[in-house]
């Protein structure tokens, strides 16, 4: 017979990254859930009895501005723009749940199921981009939350932004698990006309099964793949994000992503290995136990082997996207190989501030 709490834990993580639901570690106090609560079960304690599924809820986000600064050394971009705080795609092993912790929230079910919604954010980009301040440079969307979530087929935030960008002609460069990407095509074809657009598709395995568990609610690898080439023959940039990288889950597919991805119009291809900081750690390894079984061991071993073989992050500049060690090496050079054999190594032509047109110099043409 199977284990009760076992059962629920699966009822409950149906349509979901994760079962769990970790104290925020800002907060004095938190909710232990009974197990059939936090399940979601029916009345009559059956499991499998009309299962009440957990409700995405969305929250109003008042932020005032919109643009966000970092002078990492290890990403590509120093100002980007989050539509949204929170991400219901699900993905276990995100590196941005424990941003939910500032909010109150927690890193678990809380990151997926409470979304902050920031409705104003074209305003508030058109503003900022407006400031005599303000010094050209590209914006990454989707530098934390993915901005092609799917609650953006309705709200429409993010194509309000691009729409903004567009007019302005202010370089954008976009990553996402979405083919929603697909519908905004005219805006990005726009920017791309003056070599101020790119877009990365993430994909992190082209299995549908194992896709569909560690990233519940975003596209199927074969809609990303999709959206690659519909990219590609709109004119648009565009590349394949093999992110992140997994040892023991994912790496082995390296080179058939890399494949598929070039068969289907990418120029270009980047990666990350897998972080756990914080509560991730602890959520990614109960999908591990809940999904893979047998592997939980393996796969947490070889991570903390990129970590210098004692922590399960490491969130130094230089070592905090790549790891270090033999398992980080093999990687590196697997990637590099692959990206050669299918041209996806060739250097990145930089996004273009040349023809970016302030809104005051656009107001004051009306004279």
């Amino acid at each position: 017979m199977p284990d009760p709490a076992h059962h629920l834990s699966r009822a409950f993580a149906r349509g979901r990254g994760t079962s769990q639901a970790p104290p925020n570690r800002f907060e004095k106090l938190s909710i232990a859930w009974e197990p059939e609560v936090q399940a979601g079960v029916a009345p009559d304690g059956d499991p499998e009895s009309s299962p009440r599924p957990l409700k995405t809820t969305f929250y109003e986000d008042d932020s005032q501005t919109i643009i966000t600064h970092n002078d990492s050394p290890d990403i590509g971009f120093n100002a980007s723009l989050n539509p949204y705080r929170g991400c219901e795609h699900g993905c276990a092993y995100c590196y941005a749940r424990p941003t939910h912790e500032y909010l109150g929230f927690n890193a678990g079910l809380d990151f997926e199921s409470k979304i902050m919604v920031k409705k104003r954010a074209a305003t508030l980009l058109e503003k900022a981009l407006g400031k005599p301040s303000w010094k050209p440079t590209p914006l990454a969307c989707s530098g934390v939350t993915d901005c092609y979530q799917p609650v953006e087929k309705a709200l429409e935030i993010t194509r309000a932004c691009l729409a903004v960008l567009a007019r302005l002609r202010h370089p954008v460069g976009i990553i996402t698990k979405n083919h929603l990407v697909t519908r905004d095509c005219d805006h990005l074809a726009t920017l791309a006309a003056y070599r101020a657009s790119a877009v990365h598709v993430s994909i992190t395995t082209l299995d549908p099964n194992l896709a569909h568990r560690l990233e519940p609610r975003a596209s199927s690898p074969s809609q990303r793949l999709g959206a690659i080439q519909t990219l590609q023959d709109a004119g648009i940039p565009v590349g394949v994000s093999v992110a992140p990288i997994i040892p023991g889950l994912n790496d082995h597919e390296i080179p058939k992503i890399l494949e598929a991805a070039a068969d289907h119009g990418a120029t270009s291809a980047g990666y990350t290995v897998v972080r756990l900081p914080l509560a991730v750690k602890d959520i990614f390894a109960a999908w591990l136990e809940e999904f893979t079984p047998g592997q939980k061991e393996k796969v947490m071993g070889r991570i903390q082997s990129m970590r210098g073989g004692v922590r399960l992050n490491d969130s130094r500049f230089g070592h905090r996207m790549s790891g270090i060690g033999p398992v980080a090496d093999e990687i590196r050079a697997l990637f590099e190989v692959s990206s050669k054999r299918y041209r996806l190594d060739a250097k990145q032509q930089p996004l273009s501030t040349e023809s970016f047109i302030p809104p005051r110099g656009k107001q004051l043409e009306l004279f």
